[in-house]
């Protein structure tokens, strides 16, 4: 049985794998703070459409109640 792994080449790809890794280390990073950062603009849009369909509903009740009849 011959030894057909060249000990030069098996270096490099571990020192690839190695630079692999770190890279998809740092994707799930990313990743992570974009999905936090999306939850956050998920709750301040749900409030900011909480604020206005409160002011519409009271525009519209003082448009109703206080308009001239």
């Amino acid at each position: 049985m011959s030894n057909d792994i060249d000990p030069v080449k098996f270096g490099l790809l571990i020192g690839q794998v190695k630079t692999l890794e770190d890279q998809v280390s740092d994707l799930q990073n990313d990743v992570k703070e974009l999905l936090a950062l999306a939850n956050k603009s998920k709750g301040s849009l749900w409030a900011g459409m909480t604020i206005a369909s409160m002011f519409g509903g009271i525009v519209s009740w003082v448009a109703t109640h206080l308009g001239g009849k």
